[in-house]
Formats: structure tokens, C-alpha cells, sequence
């Protein structure tokens, strides 16, 4: 039996990788996937929420299992592991955090556009004020916010797709006018980038077990792997469920409308915005603004945090070797994230034209990486150190080898694509 206190002090990572998750995924690519294909894409959205949940639960679970993050498990497994860790980390951090950042100064234009900075430049500042708040206000300050944020965004999102079904002709709300295939090598790019951040690059799934032992610091609390359970299913259902919604608002409010995703992303988050005040009414557009760049500046939040805690542990634990539960000191951490903010503004002074571009490289470069880490988090998962009985069960290990099956065989369908 669970205790109530128990639990409570439990959840936290949980909510906080849907915070992550929900950012890009879910308000760009969901939404997209519905405006241009209308209800195609519902099955595809699900079936990569499905056969990636292995893989971020492992995360989690073997925290609860051993006592050690998911990085000291790949440190178990062999050096190698933890240093294929890195390079993704370090190819893929800069580029998802310029990514989000962009477009969470975008959603900031309403009512920061009297500040008259380039979006460049507005994106520089958020990393600044985000990287004082992280470097003074630590874990607690990520937890709080993420649990309001994911309530404000939930409610707006599901009242919005409720009117906007309201709205709808009744033989028209549910069945496409015309029917569009999207399973074809003109729109594989596409399915590609939807895949990559749908719901996170499965790089996020050590976050969530780094955040577990910043939780206990917290609370005082060691989670149980029951109690993981949780937390974990309480967050991924969250994620999965709001990225239905988002790409049930795309398909009932812009699919055969005529209306095209902007590159620009002033232009982008306008007509965000429109999207949801058609369907709600113009008196909700106050709320919509605060919820929707809330719910990126969480992301970029969450990002800024994740990808220097886990590359500063991931340099620890290599540093000493015969240590697999080396923490995270700040000024490692504080070091990680300056270099992280740092280079992510470079990306976006040095080579960002458009938002959607960095938006869809970054989404490609997480879905390649997704079948090597997919693959080192089920042999983590499965080692020694585990407790048989924490070890997974037979039906996830089965959805584990499909997952990491498929995700190769897309992969290679999409390197090939582009080489021939």
C-alpha cells in the first residue's frame, strides 16, 4: 500500500519530462501533423508514444531498482556507452535548446514586442534570465512551476478542442473531406521530424532519473519503484493525451483551410494564437498567450537544466573511474550550462535564417539518436545489477526490440532517401 505523503513527495520527475516533452513536439509538430493531414497522423502519434514509454520508464525505474541514475548504468555497461551519451548530448543539447528558446521568445512577442528586439536577440535574453533562475533557484524552482504550468496548459487545451468540435459540422468533425496519405518518401521528412520529438528525444529519459535523486534531496523521500510507477504514468499520460489534443486542434481548425505553417516565427506564433482564440473566442486570447508561452518557457527551462546536469554527470562519472554514483557538484553543473546557453546563442546569431528549419533539424538529429539510445537504455535496464524482479517484464521487453526495430528501419528508409 502506498501512502498518500509518500506519493506526493514522489511526484515531480514525472511531470517535469512532460513538461519537456510538450514544448516543440506537441505545439509545433502535432499541431502541424493535423493542419496538413488532417486525422492520418492520430495512429502514428500514438504508436510513437507507445514504443517509446519503455524506454523513458526505464529511466525512472532503474533509479527506484538501484539507487544509481540511468548514467551510471551506462557507465556500468562500459565507458563506450557513457561516451556515446556525450557526442549525442553534445550534437543534439545546443541545437534543442536553441530550437525551443526560439520559439518560446516567438510565443513572448504579444506582450514583450515593446522591448522592439530581434527574436535572435529576445531569445538570448530568456537564456539568460533562465540560466540566473536555474543557477539561484535549483531543483525547487523547476518542480513548482512545472505542476502549475501542465494544469493551465491541460485545461486551455482541452477546452479548446471541445469548442472547437462544437463548431464542427458533425459528419465533418471526426472523417477528413479528402483523404491524404502521408506514408510516402515525399513526406517522410516530415514523419521523421513528428517521430523525433514525439513526445522527446529518448535523451531526456536520463534526465528524469537524475531529477529523481534532486526529488529525494528535496523531500527526504527515496521513491519506491511502485511509486515511480506513478509518477511516471501520471506524466506520460499527460504527454500523450495533450499531444492528441494538439493534433485534433490542427486538424479541426487549419486542415483544407488553405493556410500554411509560417517559417518566421513572429509569424508562427500569431497564428498559434488564432488558432486557439478561433476556437475558444477572442475573450480567451489573454489566457492563451500566457499558457502557450509558459508552456515553452518551461520546455526551454527544463531543456537549460536537463542537458547540462546530464552532461556534467555523464564528465564525473568518467573522470572517476571506479565510481557509478558520482553527483553532480554545482560548479561542474553551472560550467555545463553557461557553455550550453553560450553555444545555443552562437546557433542562432551564426546559422538560423527561419524557425522551422532549426526546428526540423534538431527533430531529425533526435530521431537518428533514437535507436542507439533506445538500445543502451533496454541493456541498462536488463543488467546485472538489476533485481530480477525489478528487471522488465516480458511484454516490455517486447515492445523494447519493436520499438528500437522500428525506429532503425525508419532511419535507414530516411538516410537512404536522402542519399540516393
Amino acid at each position: 500500500m502506498i501512502k498518500s505523503e509518500h506519493l506526493l513527495k514522489t511526484l515531480g520527475p514525472g511531470i517535469l519530462i512532460a513538461c519537456a516533452a510538450i514544448g516543440g513536439s506537441h505545439l509545433v509538430w502535432a499541431t502541424r501533423a493535423g493542419a496538413e493531414y488532417g486525422w492520418t497522423l492520430l495512429g502514428l502519434v500514438l504508436l510513437a508514444n507507445f514504443l517509446k514509454f519503455p524506454f523513458f520508464y526505464f529511466g525512472q525505474h532503474y533509479t527506484a531498482s538501484t539507487g544509481e541514475s540511468l548514467l551510471s548504468g551506462y557507465k556500468r555497461q562500459g565507458p563506450i556507452y557513457l561516451k556515446t551519451f556525450i557526442a549525442i548530448n553534445l550534437l543534439t543539447g545546443s541545437i534543442n535548446i536553441a530550437a525551443v528558446g526560439m520559439l518560446t521568445a516567438s510565443l513572448s512577442m504579444p506582450f514583450l514586442g515593446f522591448l522592439n528586439l530581434e527574436l535572435t536577440h529576445l531569445t538570448i535574453l530568456i537564456f539568460l534570465i533562465l540560466s540566473g533562475i536555474l543557477y539561484f533557484g535549483n531543483y525547487a524552482v523547476l518542480d513548482r512551476l512545472s505542476k502549475w504550468i501542465i494544469l493551465i496548459l491541460t485545461a486551455c487545451t482541452v477546452l479548446a478542442v471541445v469548442l472547437a468540435l462544437l463548431n464542427q459540422n458533425p459528419t465533418t468533425a471526426i472523417v477528413t473531406k479528402t483523404e491524404i496519405n502521408p506514408y510516402t518518401l515525399t513526406s517522410l521528412a516530415f514523419i521523421v521530424s513528428l517521430l523525433g520529438w514525439m513526445p522527446a528525444p529518448i535523451d531526456l529519459s536520463t534526465w528524469s532519473s537524475l531529477w529523481m535523486h534532486s526529488r529525494e534531496a528535496q523531500t527526504q523521500h527515496k521513491a519506491s519503484p511502485k511509486e515511480v510507477v506513478i509518477d511516471f504514468s501520471i506524466g506520460y499520460g499527460i504527454t500523450t493525451i495533450l499531444a492528441c489534443l494538439f493534433l485534433a486542434l490542427g486538424a479541426l481548425t487549419l486542415f483544407e483551410t488553405g493556410a500554411e505553417i509560417p517559417q518566421s516565427g513572429i509569424q508562427f506564433s500569431k497564428q498559434f494564437i488564432e488558432l486557439y482564440t478561433s476556437s475558444i473566442g477572442a475573450f480567451a486570447k489573454p489566457i492563451i498567450i500566457i499558457a502557450a508561452f509558459f508552456t515553452m518557457l518551461s520546455t526551454t527551462l527544463t531543456c537549460l537544466d536537463g542537458y547540462p546536469r546530464s552532461l556534467a554527470t555523464s564528465f564525473l562519472l568518467l573522470k572517476d573511474a571506479s565510481s557509478t554514483t558520482n553527483p553532480v557538484k554545482k560548479k561542474h553543473y553551472s560550467l555545463m550550462l553557461v557553455i550550453y546557453a553560450l553555444v545555443a546563442s552562437l546557433i542562432l546569431l551564426l546559422f538560423v535564417k527561419n524557425l522551422m528549419s532549426l526546428l526540423s533539424f534538431a527533430a531529425t538529429v533526435a530521431f537518428l539518436s533514437s535507436p542507439i539510445l533506445a538500445w543502451i537504455n533496454l541493456k541498462v535496464m536488463t543488467g546485472s545489477n538489476v533485481s530480477p524482479k525489478h528487471q522488465p517484464a516480458t511484454w516490455i521487453k517486447i515492445i523494447s526490440y519493436i520499438g528500437i526495430a522500428f525506429f532503425t528501419i525508419i532511419s535507414f528508409l530516411f538516410i537512404c532517401n536522402k542519399i540516393f
